[in-house]
């Protein structure tokens, strides 16, 4: 449980950071974009084939290139200006953007539709490890653990409004390309944010050779940190079989009856627990006990998704899906915090790109 409220504590201290408030919209942009296009992109590519095989392909082409970039993009994300390659990440996602909206407006194979989702995951791929080295840069140690609260809860924001959003869109627009264009131009504020970021000069350390050794520093980093592989691990093993957020087309469609708009709630539903728990986590002070808490959690996860899993009714599985979130979003915070702060500068690339492996692929598998 929390330590009894500290009235010293100052629940708003990342928020007074200029740096950090850039830091964050700009991210969290990009994820309001992400979620409305990925409601779209299930919804459109489901409702052609009615093959449940179908999002399965999409979660493959999306999570293959975080294996396959995963310890290229750690080994630049230490070896460059992250904010440079955070940008150029983002660009290049603008564009595979505006390849989906041209697809679906021409309606074309789908099998096109699996290269630009590949592209996109891609830039991702190397885009992601260089934000979350980025961000213990630009806020002071001691305002980390406060910080990610703070960017957590303003995710959560963005992914229950993208996925609600993105899901009325697609209701009342009828045409995916209508949200794909609108997701080019958040990309591409997004964009322009990260470039007036202000980022500090890194300590002098000479830029390493790309070898295996160098390649490779962050999973023996990780495997040498018995608490960083430990809490990573949990994640993996906990959420592996539980992605049903990748299904939730087919539950939409065929258990719960419901249309593209009912699809957007139950994507928003999961981040809405996430949120909440989010802002608790800001107010409340760092958990005495947080192993122990972070175990809880992940049991309370697994029941959360086996009702979900069980439900044939829209209120029980909205609520489930609300629990998944608020138990995941304990277990993101302690995990994330470990890692930052138990990360050496010149490492976080590298390390976080591992994380990417752990975390990011384990509901696409």
């Amino acid at each position: 449980m929390p330590q009894p409220l500290d009235p010293t504590h100052d629940p708003y201290a990342a928020l007074r950071l200029r740096d950090f408030r850039i830091f964050s919209v700009t991210r969290n942009l990009a994820g309001l974009g992400d979620n409305m296009q990925s409601v779209v992109v299930g919804w459109e590519l489901y409702t052609r084939t009615h093959q449940p095989l179908t999002l399965g392909m999409v979660g493959l082409v999306q999570v293959a290139p975080i294996f396959v970039f995963a310890l290229v993009a750690g080994h630049i994300a230490d070896s460059y200006s992250r904010r440079l390659v955070a940008a150029l990440a983002q660009a290049i996602l603008c564009l595979c953007t505006a390849g989906l909206c041209i697809l679906s407006a021409r309606t074309a194979p789908i099998g096109l539709f699996y290269i630009c989702l590949f592209c996109s995951a891609s830039a991702r791929a190397f885009g992601n490890p260089a934000r979350g080295a980025l961000l213990p840069q630009i806020v002071p140690a001691r305002l980390l653990g406060n910080a990610i609260s703070w960017d957590s809860s303003i995710r959560r924001v963005a992914v229950v409004s993208g996925a609600a959003v993105g899901g009325w869109l697609l209701a009342v627009t009828r045409s995916p390309s209508t949200v794909y264009l609108i997701n080019v131009a958040i990309g591409v504020v997004s964009t322009v944010l990260l470039f007036i970021l202000r980022e500090p000069a890194a300590p002098s350390t000479a830029r390493e050779p790309v070898t295996w050794k160098t390649l490779a520093a962050g999973i023996h980093y990780i495997l040498r940190t018995d608490i960083i592989l430990a809490t990573i691990s949990l994640d993996l093993f906990a959420v592996l079989l539980g992605g049903a957020t990748t299904l939730l087309p087919v539950y939409a469609t065929d258990i719960l009856k419901v249309g593209p708009e009912k699809l957007g709630w139950l994507r928003a539903a999961p981040s809405a627990g996430e949120l909440l728990m989010a802002l608790a986590l800001v107010h409340a002070p760092p958990f005495a006990r947080p192993g122990k808490v972070m175990l809880w959690s992940v049991a309370g996860f697994g029941v959360a998704t086996i009702v979900f899993g069980m439900s044939r009714s829209l209120p029980l599985s909205l609520f489930a899906l609300f629990l998944t979130g608020a138990l995941d979003m304990i277990s993101v915070v302690i995990r994330q915090t470990l890692i930052q702060t138990k990360t050496p500068n010149e490492m976080r690339g590298r390390v976080n790109a591992v994380n990417s492996v752990f975390v990011n692929s384990s509901n696409q598998i």
